[in-house]
């Protein structure tokens, strides 16, 4: 008898929660990288999907190894394939061992893959793009932490002045009156690994359009491995549902122990439907894939009918 073939590794997640992209793999203990392409920004490197490469930034949130493990990979390849050098942000803390670490490889391989590291203080802000701007906040885990905030700076005319003619404001702006006033729109909101706390009610955390957050843990025995290793448990996210505001929350970084389908079916029963519908679970393939095929459909069904009363 011919031995077994090895298990097929699980495929990526992905889900469009518009205009974003939220892809990646992230399973506890194993390993955690979501990248948002529109944003550029990847947050944590356990491993290095080859689609992740296009990220010209990464955001580390701790430096277990299953969110980190991928980062001198990632770095390397970027400079291989000519993407760029890699932009590194961290807390500022871990700032020293990340340089430790990419020195150890440069002994290894006897050659020097550039990098850019970028090490952050609490609440410092980072333009990663145009008017786009990431913010670290701390955390609380079994090692030093951070979580992220990417936001949008906007200009908005100040109310006094809504109505007014073009020329009216120009006139206003040359003689150095302030118009407008500015907006932080919270975009994205990735807390990491950290159990229930202050954090999680931040405005710029419950206000972001997406909000990814770790849930290791579902079962009711599994409440003390939860608050022991310092993570969340699927209780802690009915009960901070709903105060959140965002679009999507995408759940990661579940454990193996867990079964995805029966975690849904948990959450339907401690909270309402309005909340429920506003969780997705980034490696739950199956729902994931349909509901992208729902959208693509739709999509195509309104660009028939745009196509339809253009030529009518």
């Amino acid at each position: 008898m011919i031995p077994k073939p090895p298990p097929r590794d699980g495929g990526l997640g992905f889900l469009f929660i518009p205009p974003f992209r939220v892809q990646g793999v992230s399973v506890a203990g194993e390993a955690t990288s979501i990248f948002v392409p529109e944003l550029d920004v990847c947050f944590d490197m356990g491993e290095c999907p080859r689609s992740a490469l296009p990220a010209k930034f990464v955001a580390i949130s701790h430096g277990h190894m299953d969110h980190v493990g991928g980062l001198a990979y990632f770095c390397s390849q970027r400079h291989f394939q000519g993407m760029g050098e890699a932009n590194i942000i961290c807390h500022e803390g871990m700032a020293p061992a990340i340089r430790k670490m990419m020195e150890g490889y440069i002994d290894l391989e006897q050659q020097v893959t550039p990098y850019n590291l970028i090490p952050m203080a609490p609440e410092q802000e980072y333009e990663i793009k145009n008017n786009i701007f990431v913010r670290m906040f701390e955390t609380e885990h079994a090692s030093p932490s951070s979580g992220y905030v990417v936001y949008e700076r906007r200009s908005k005319l100040l109310e006094e002045y809504a109505g007014l003619p073009q020329e009216k404001l120009r006139e206003l702006k040359e003689r150095g009156t302030e118009i407008t006033r500015v907006l932080k729109v919270p975009l994205v909101a990735y807390l990491g690994d950290t159990p229930p706390g202050p954090v999680m009610v931040r405005d710029d955390v419950r206000k972001a359009q997406i909000v990814i957050c770790e849930c290791t843990f579902v079962d009711d025995d599994h409440q003390d491995r939860a608050r022991i290793g310092k993570h969340l448990h699927l209780s802690h996210i009915a009960e901070w549902l709903p105060v959140l505001e965002c679009q999507k929350l995408v759940l990661v970084h579940v454990s193996r122990r867990s079964n995805i389908v029966e975690a849904r079916k948990r959450l339907m029963r401690l909270v309402k439907r309005e909340h429920a519908d506003r969780v997705e679970f980034l490696m739950d393939h199956r729902r994931n894939k349909a509901l992208y095929e729902r959208q693509a459909e739709d999509a195509a069904r309104m660009e028939a009918q745009r196509s339809a009363g253009a030529s009518a």
